[in-house]
């Protein structure tokens, strides 16, 4: 698992965002405080508190550069 930080502040990032990652097979968990959401879903981001950075957990088996090319535009 690989853990980066992303800001997600505006709509339109967060629509990017989520094009963006649903093009891979792994799993990303969003957590933000005591809440983990799936980073897949457009409502459960929302549901987070956007104006502060958010970790971003990649569970991807082995090594994760592909995604970290693809989410760059987002990390902090």
């Amino acid at each position: 698992m690989k853990t980066v930080q992303i800001s997600l502040n505006s709509i339109d990032k967060v629509k990017k965002f989520v094009n963006d990652i649903t093009k891979f097979d792994y799993d990303f968990d969003l957590v933000s405080g005591r809440y983990v959401i799936d980073a897949k879903s457009i409502m459960g981001i929302f549901s987070l508190d956007l104006s502060k950075p958010i970790d971003l957990n990649i569970h991807a088996e082995g090594n994760a550069d592909d995604v970290l090319n693809v989410i760059k535009p987002y990390m902090i």
